[in-house]
């Protein structure tokens, strides 16, 4: 008995200490993480970790690495400190640039980590999406991505390693321009690892003019079907807007050139107004005059770049005063010019690691060899040349087969060169003119002489056309009638012919009904002296086989008889015969 009661009491102190349990895991060790959180863990006892150590493993004292994703946990409380916070949610169009605290440390002037295991920032990025890190060892700056428009390409230079050696792309672990470009499209690029220039291909166009000033038009962006990317796309731009208006307020591609008024050197810029954009449009033809104080037209640009995000970050270059040259005679030629060029996507790279983004390209290559072939060119031409329009088409083909020349060198495709005005000195200009005027009113007169020629023999042509025409339809009046008449007579002859036959062809069958009726007559009446002749000796045969004469008058009447006539032969007994027929008289049915 006593033995029963000592397990009893085992296993009621059994069950005791295990429910005591159970309700301390579940009501104060349990703890739940939700969707889209974490936990961090800081353990309070454990293995001591190595001095400086700021994330352990488990098992050790100190802010566990790993975190606790969504779900339900048991830890104890005494032992361990829980803080549950919000995983890092990177939402479309947007990269997290991962900086980690713990690792190894990096070589003196290293900012990007070799690995993971590492301290510095992380060559690859977080991309969209959810990502649990501990945030007490690691840092995540969440920034744009990259998206190239269409019309657009990226040209990205390492900014970690080794220098490249100078005027060679950059290769892996180099710092330096590399040689393959982003096409359109949107890129998860770690920014503090690699800068993305974004510089516009296809046509673009520089205008030399001191009239309002020259301008480099580059073409507005296309559309995308995807409003977020239209907005990371704008960002991009916009970012390389504010590059672009800082390195022009830094002077760094300014372009000194003579103005006709001041003399001073001018190489502004200013940001145009926005603009409606439409798919598949580029702005070819839209110019616009800038003639503001060149620290108004800095301020703007930079302000609004800085502040304002516009829907088109299109970017106009003025380039103040006229393409200045002396002619062969000593004369002072002034002109505007356009010029349509195109960078080619395969040269981008290299041509941004030789001479930087557009509008150094412009200001160090283009304009350079725009005033210097034109110099060079000019000075071997007249001033009356410039005038006279032959004189001027050859120069101008001359000056753009030149440029293409010159500048394909440098990977620049020029597709044309265009002279749109033109100004000479009065003192040669009016003379030329008079005599050009002269010229030309000469061979005007000379025109109207021979258009008067022309327009005597032009009447006396149309006069013989005229009486020829009148021929002509006579003629074929003439022509219809007999015409006409023949297929009158021709119908009406084959019409009496059709007659002709028809009468013919009615003659032939009476004479076929005729011999027809006398045949068929011939042979009814054969027919009929036939049967009867042969009715009569069957008859004469019938008789003499017959042999006695009446038998042969008795079986005819025989035969006429009705047949439904019945013979009866009587017995006449003793008695009179009007007895007898009345016991063998016969009924007669009804």
């Amino acid at each position: 008995m006593m033995k029963k009661n000592i397990i009893f009491a085992v296993i009621i102190v059994v069950a005791v200490a295990a429910l005591a349990i159970f309700v301390y895991f579940w009501g104060f060790c349990r703890f739940y993480v939700p969707p889209e959180y974490m936990a961090v863990v800081t353990a309070k006892t454990g293995k001591t970790p190595a001095p400086g150590t700021l994330l352990v493993e488990r098992g050790e004292k100190g802010i566990w690495r790993e975190v606790l994703p969504e779900g339900r946990y048991f830890l104890d409380p005494v032992m361990h400190d829980v803080k549950i916070v919000r995983a890092i949610n990177i939402p479309i169009g947007k990269v997290g640039v991962v900086t980690s605290k713990v690792g190894k440390p990096l070589a003196p002037g290293e900012i990007i980590a070799p690995d993971k295991a590492s301290q510095g920032i992380w060559r690859e990025v977080l991309t969209p999406g959810v990502h649990r890190l501990n945030p007490e060892g690691y840092k995540v700056d969440i920034v744009d991505a990259i998206n190239i428009p269409f019309g657009y390409v990226g040209v990205v230079t390492a900014q970690t390693g080794k220098p490249a050696q100078p005027g060679e792309f950059a290769k892996e672990g180099e710092k330096g321009v590399l040689r393959d470009i982003l096409q359109p499209g949107l890129y998860y690029i770690n920014p503090r690892a690699y800068q993305v220039n974004v510089i516009e291909i296809g046509m673009n166009q520089v205008t030399m003019t001191g009239a309002s000033g020259g301008v480099i038009e580059m073409k507005n962006r296309i559309e995308a079907a995807s409003s977020t990317l239209n907005e990371i796309s704008s960002n991009t731009l916009n970012t390389q807007l504010q590059k672009r208006a800082e390195m022009l307020q830094n002077d760094t591609v300014a372009l000194p050139m003579k103005t006709m008024n001041s003399g001073a050197s001018r190489f502004r810029t200013q940001k145009r107004p926005p603009m409606r954009l439409q798919r598949n449009l580029r702005s070819n033809s839209m110019r616009q005059s800038y003639d503001r104080q060149d620290a108004r037209v800095m301020g703007a640009v930079s302000g609004a770049a800085a502040t304002t995000r516009p829907q088109t970050p299109d970017m106009v270059y003025s380039v103040g005063g006229f393409v200045e040259f002396p002619s062969r005679d000593g004369f002072k030629i002034l002109m505007d010019m356009t010029v349509e060029f195109e960078l080619m996507p395969e040269h981008i790279a290299r041509i941004y690691m030789l001479y930087g983004d557009l509008p150094q390209v412009v200001s160090k290559i283009i304009l350079p060899q725009i005033l210097s072939v034109t110099r060079m060119k000019g000075s071997s031409y007249k001033a009356q040349d410039f005038i006279v329009g032959e004189g001027r088409e050859i120069f101008q083909s001359n000056l753009r087969s030149e440029l293409e020349k010159v500048l394909r060198e440098k990977s620049i495709v020029v597709h044309n060169a265009i002279i749109r005005n033109v100004t000479i000195p009065a003192n040669i200009l009016k003379p030329i003119q008079e005599a050009s005027l002269a010229i030309e009113q000469n061979l005007t007169n000379f025109s109207l002489q021979e258009t008067a020629k022309i327009e005597a023999e032009l009447n006396l042509h149309t006069a013989m056309i005229d009486q020829k025409r009148r021929e002509i339809e006579q003629e074929t009046r003439k022509l219809v009638a007999e015409i006409a008449a023949q297929q009158k007579q021709s119908v009406r002859l084959i019409a009496a012919e059709a007659e002709l036959e028809v009468a013919q062809l009615q003659l032939k069958r009476s004479e076929l009904e005729a011999a027809r009726t006398k045949l068929k007559g011939e042979t009814d009446v054969q027919v009929a002296f036939m049967r009867n002749n042969e009715r009569a000796q069957g008859v004469e045969m019938k008789a003499k086989a017959l042999g006695a004469s009446g038998v042969m008058a008795d079986l005819t009447l025989v035969e006429k008889l009705n047949p439904n006539v019945k013979l009866q032969v009587i017995y006449a007994g003793d008695g009179t015969l009007w007895t007898d027929l009345k016991s063998g008289s016969i009924t007669v049915k009804k």
